[in-house]
């Protein structure tokens, strides 16, 4: 079985050659093949920081084991990371936080135990990266929350938290505030929670989540959210239980699957054989079992578990008046305690059942649709216009150009209304959402829309728009702040 390898940035060449030396002492029967990515890529001129011999190997074998890399400051350039996730369509992002005995945290002092899955959504969220200046003093960044990418996430996690047979699956979120997009994710969580009525499913404000997990983090077992709720969340449980040097992460996919670390590429320590292997290789273990090799996994996890035991660390963690090890040091303690059993999460030896990781061979991208069940219609369109002036000079301004088929509804600024009614002490910026609506709601059509863009324009530059739009019977749009 083969699969492709990327070193990494900094650290991440030795750390990776300290996994593939206990992955070959244990025999764990898989072949590499090499790829070029990250930042030196970046610096010979690809964009994506992957040369597209690296892209054409990973898409044919359909695993990537990879180290932390560096994306470039300040020539605006993507993070690889990112990219690589996006393009492949690892729509999920599985990181699993657990005590480890030897790494002292103040939860591991006090006896609480830590067992938890986070599940991040991996494409969409402000991570689409789509941003514009609508003036020089106003940024947008685009926040796409999709039905089918939302149930492609959350049904992972389901089934996930049932192969682990989990007490508890929680669904993160801020539809509190975020009521479309946040609520869309939520109503999907529970709609697929009705196909897994042994689990027990519940759902919790992103805030107040942070809040437990660091009073309470014994109390929950899978949890799964939005993009960037998910990025800050899972690097909280990381702190958890030790750091980032102690946090696996599994990209998963439909074809293709990333494994890597997700700490960083630690520059100032690059070169001096320090680093500390262990998240990689805790990202490897996931990566064994999805490919089948799950003796192998056992058994060297076991060694890993039995290693962090005996008090043997590197610098970067453990009982400081005991000498550290340096990479390869530790990475050779591991190997010597193969077979050997650690006295607590030992891991069952189930037999390897190895299978492929090719994916198929794809002609076309998968375009992911639901079925619309109502029939949509518009009925008004938000305008975002850049203006200097007051809300009661703008709004006469908009009142001529509504003709026989718009009304002005409101006017906002930042998100709060600021007309027909709104406060003084309310401070603007040079941009304003006006907001037509359709005169009895009676259904418009984008020609509609033009015509109201073309007049109003004479007045005002408009920036960007938004059309509001209506499914059966719903408006599918929110509310200005004080509306």
């Amino acid at each position: 079985m083969k699969i492709a390898v990327a070193k990494g940035d900094g650290i991440g060449p030795e750390i990776m050659s300290a996994v593939l030396k206990i992955f070959d002492a244990n025999k764990v029967p898989l072949e590499y093949e090499m790829v070029d990515m990250g930042k030196w890529v970046f610096d010979k001129g690809f964009s994506n920081g992957m040369t597209p011999e690296a892209q054409q190997t990973i898409e044919r074998l359909g695993v990537l084991f990879k180290g932390p890399m560096e994306t470039p400051k300040g020539k605006g350039v993507k993070s690889v990371n990112v990219t690589a996730r996006k393009t492949w369509n690892t729509y999920a992002n599985k990181r699993v936080f657990q005590t480890l005995h030897g790494v002292d945290t103040v939860f591991s002092k006090a006896g609480i135990p830590i067992d938890i899955t986070v599940v991040r959504e991996n494409i969409e969220d402000t991570y689409g990266g789509i941003e514009h200046m609508l003036t020089h003093d106003v940024a947008l960044s685009r926040r796409f929350i999709t039905r089918p990418g939302s149930l492609q996430v959350i049904r992972y996690a389901f089934e996930m938290a049932r192969q682990k047979n989990a007490r508890r699956i929680t669904c993160s979120h801020k539809a509190n505030i975020m009521k479309i997009t946040d609520g869309l994710f939520l109503d999907c969580f529970y709609e697929v929670a009705k196909e897994y009525p042994e689990l027990k499913a519940d759902d919790v404000i992103v805030d107040d989540l942070c809040m437990k997990l660091v009073t309470r983090p014994d109390t929950f077992d899978v949890v799964v959210l939005t993009n960037l709720q998910g990025d800050i969340v899972s690097d909280l449980c990381a702190g958890l239980v030790g750091g980032l040097g102690f946090a696996p992460s599994a990209n998963i996919g439909d074809h293709i699957c990333i494994f890597e670390a997700v700490h960083g590429t630690a520059p100032d320590i690059a070169g001096k054989n320090i680093a500390n292997p262990t998240a990689l290789l805790l990202s490897g273990f996931a990566m064994l079992r999805h490919l089948g090799l799950t003796e192998n996994a056992a058994i060297i996890e076991n060694a890993l578990l039995y290693t962090l035991e005996q008090g043997v660390h590197t610098g970067d963690f453990g009982d400081k008046s005991k000498a550290s090890l340096n990479t390869t040091q530790f990475a050779d303690a591991i190997i010597a305690n193969f077979g050997k059993t650690p006295q607590l999460n030992a891991k069952e030896l189930i037999p390897n059942k190895p299978g492929t990781p090719t994916p198929l061979k794809l002609e076309r991208n998968t375009m992911l649709e639901s079925k619309e069940i109502e029939n949509e219609k518009i009925i008004g369109v938000d305008m975002f216009i850049e203006s200097n002036e007051q809300p009661d000079i703008i709004a006469k301004k908009c009142q001529r150009h509504g003709g026989v088929k718009f009304n002005l509804i409101n006017i906002s600024n930042r998100g709060t209304q600021v007309w027909p009614t709104g406060s003084v002490y309310t401070n603007l910026v040079n941009q304003y959402n006006v907001r037509f609506e359709s005169i009895d709601n009676y259904p418009l059509n984008q020609q509609d829309v033009i015509g109201l863009y073309v007049s109003l324009s004479g007045d005002f530059k408009i920036a960007s728009l938004e059309l509001l739009n209506m499914w059966g019977d719903k408006k599918s749009y929110s509310s200005a702040a004080g509306q």
